[in-house]
């Protein structure tokens, strides 16, 4: 496959969390001023590569095997690549495409959900523990034992109002960005502003090929502290049911334990998914609790250990939760 890396500027750095940065291609096609601070970011992966503008908010991506989008032209494009190259790029991705993958395609009887690119807020940067500015953003994440560099956490120091004090959490889909939530820090509401297309389930790039087990939680900090799909609401809508099929694993849903939460249980029950009540030390109400309070590992167990998937033992469970919940 052509190495893009080899193609980007010669002036870049490479951080900790393998993002390399440089000026950025894109702020002054688009009606910006030129980025003299490195704002451009770049990430490549063997199943691809992913570009942000941290500037100007532009995004672009390619995922192998796949036709190049008109926005990973256009980024090529704006990086100096000529036509023929950008052809021979998309003609090798296309013969990446094995005879085993294509009738695995064919065979597929779950049509695949589509969601619109989406860029992304202006004037955001790459979390960056190099930098001072960022430390109060690194530490909120460190006290939800998250790791700052596991996932492409944005923040925006320079910025006014409601715009400040946020850490945004890029969407994405199938190596697209396909919208963002913000995470606001200081006690007003709402805590989370997000932009989210219908049917959309954060974490479905996060799951690896060799895993068997797939578990859905509802809250996206849930999903980060043990690499879960979350639907980011206490229900499941039908093209969300849709994408989690399509990933083709055993579903495993946990609930947040409270009453709203157990309107997932009944959804669950629906589907003939597995359900994990685990009966959590007091003041653990979700899976991020559960990992600040006892680590990752032991979440995972406990959670595996508490699953059931006989309907009627998840619906006597429920009943007795909620019997706690409204005592």
């Amino acid at each position: 496959m052509v190495d893009v890396i080899s193609l980007l500027p010669v002036k870049h750095k490479r951080n900790s969390s393998g993002w390399i940065t440089f000026n950025a291609v894109c702020c002054h096609h688009r009606g910006e001023n030129q980025d003299r601070k490195q704002r451009g970011g770049f990430k490549s992966s063997d199943e691809g590569w992913y570009y942000a503008c941290f500037n100007c908010g532009y995004t672009a991506s390619f995922v192998l095997g796949r036709s190049l989008t008109f926005k990973a032209r256009q980024f090529l494009t704006w990086m100096g690549v000529d036509f023929k190259l950008i052809e021979e790029i998309n003609l090798e991705s296309l013969r990446h495409r094995t005879i085993h993958g294509l009738l695995e395609t064919t065979k597929q009887t779950v049509p695949n959900v589509e969601f619109a690119e989406r860029d992304l807020p202006v004037g955001l940067e790459l979390i960056d523990d190099a930098n001072s500015r960022h430390t109060v953003y690194i530490e909120y994440l460190s006290s939800r034992s998250l790791d700052h560099t596991a996932y492409p956490y944005m923040v925006s120091p320079d910025a006014d109002g409601r715009l400040a004090n946020r850490i945004v959490i890029p969407f994405t889909h199938q190596g697209m960005l396909v919208g963002n939530t913000a995470r606001f820090l200081d006690t007003r509401t709402p805590k989370y502003i997000s932009d989210m297309q219908q049917g959309y389930v954060f974490g479905a790039d996060l799951q690896r090929e060799s895993w068997h087990h797939l578990f859905v939680v509802e809250g996206i900090f849930d999903a980060l502290s043990i690499d879960a799909v979350a639907v980011l609401h206490n229900d499941i809508n039908s093209k969300q049911i849709q994408l989690i099929k399509n990933l083709g694993k055993t579903v495993t849903v946990i609930p947040d334990q409270d009453l709203a939460g157990m309107k997932l249980v009944e959804r669950a029950i629906e589907l003939g998914w597995a359900v994990s009540m685990p009966d959590w030390p007091n003041g653990i109400k979700d899976v991020n609790d559960a990992v600040i309070t006892m680590g990752r590992l032991a979440t995972i167990l406990i959670i595996l250990q508490s699953r059931e998937t006989n309907k009627y033992k998840i619906e006597i469970q429920r009943k007795k939760l909620v019997k706690r919940l409204r005592a």
